[in-house]
């Protein structure tokens, strides 16, 4: 239970960080700041256990590494939802999947109008270039090693072939680790045995990735997601993922009102947690989510969430 003097209602604000190995463009970038009101933006804090080191989302092999990269690079298919209780589900960069007969061929009409957050239009070509990047890297190997060739018969459509039946391959293409990375921020563009030389955007996300270094990682949101003229958000300015090794800081930053979500609780931070009545507990991956019960939006269901719908309905309490 909270000790000590009331909280009071404060506004988060997030400062900026330096990119690593940027030369100070973003040094004017002003912070966003929480109004606890739904739909006006907001910084959210969310407590990592560990460092994301590689934010390339085929090398995201941690949780904290996928859930960051998640909200960056979009993986081919996937279901959306709106914030503030939106029970629409739309489809994201793959408008429909649909298998062969047995289950080898699979074909994705891709979305019209789409771009890259470094303004690469988002087309067969993109897909095609992350195809050939999953075929002819030790990364791509291991994460598909099922999937023996991709093409594209018509600009909007894409075809992948697969060894054995799978009636499960659009729920691979749904995997952080299968996130678009534009063909611009690869190299070669191609795809062939290619690295991603930029993660600056590089995605199509409803965020962008705005800063990281050894104590946090930032990112801002995208002003022109594909999915904000659709209301599906993002309903937040910002994220900050903050990385603190040991539960029991993680609990007390949550505690205290410096983060909203603190991954990978303990058992005695979560029975804490609960007995708390203005936190909440998710069931997590190996270990619970605790959070103010001010955020709403954050899907116990998935593993690795896009936090495009999520919001803070306000920060703090008297």
């Amino acid at each position: 239970m909270r000790t000590g003097a009331a909280r009071r209602i404060l506004p988060v604000v997030l400062a900026a960080i330096a990119l690593a190995g940027c030369d100070g463009d973003d040094a004017g970038m002003a912070p966003a700041t929480a109004t606890g009101e739904p739909g006006a933006g907001g910084a959210l804090g969310w407590a990592l256990a560990e460092r994301p080191r590689d934010l390339d989302p085929l090398a995201a092999d941690t949780r904290s590494e996928q859930l960051v990269t998640r909200q960056v690079h979009e993986p081919l298919t996937e279901s959306l939802v709106g914030p503030f209780g939106d029970v629409r589900r739309l489809p994201g960069l793959s408008l429909t999947a649909n298998g062969s007969a047995d289950d080898t061929i699979w074909r994705f009409k891709l979305r019209p109008g789409v771009r890259f957050q470094d303004g690469t239009p988002f087309n067969a070509g993109a897909v095609l270039a992350n195809g050939r990047r999953w075929l002819t890297t030790p990364a791509g190997r291991r994460l598909m090693p099922e999937l023996f060739a991709v093409d594209s018969p018509r600009p909007n459509l894409v075809r992948f072939f697969v060894e054995q039946p799978d009636p499960l391959f659009p729920e691979r293409l749904a995997a952080p680790q299968t996130g678009i990375v534009s063909p611009r921020a690869l190299r070669p563009s191609s795809g062939e045995g290619a690295v991603l030389r930029s993660q600056e955007r590089s995605g199509t996300g409803p965020f962008e990735l705005r800063g990281s270094d050894g104590a946090a990682v930032l990112v801002a949101r995208n002003l022109a997601w594909w999915g904000t003229e659709r209301e599906l958000g993002p309903a937040l300015d910002q994220v900050e993922f903050r990385i603190v090794a040991e539960p029991a800081e993680r609990f007390a930053l949550l505690e205290g009102g410096d983060v909203q979500l603190a991954e990978g609780l303990g058992p005695e931070q979560a029975a804490e947690a609960r007995a708390d009545p203005l936190l909440s507990v998710l069931p997590g991956p190996g270990a619970d989510l605790g959070l103010e019960r001010s955020v709403r939006g954050v899907d116990s269901a998935q593993e690795v969430p896009s936090l495009s719908g999520v919001w803070i309905t306000r920060v703090g309490t008297d």
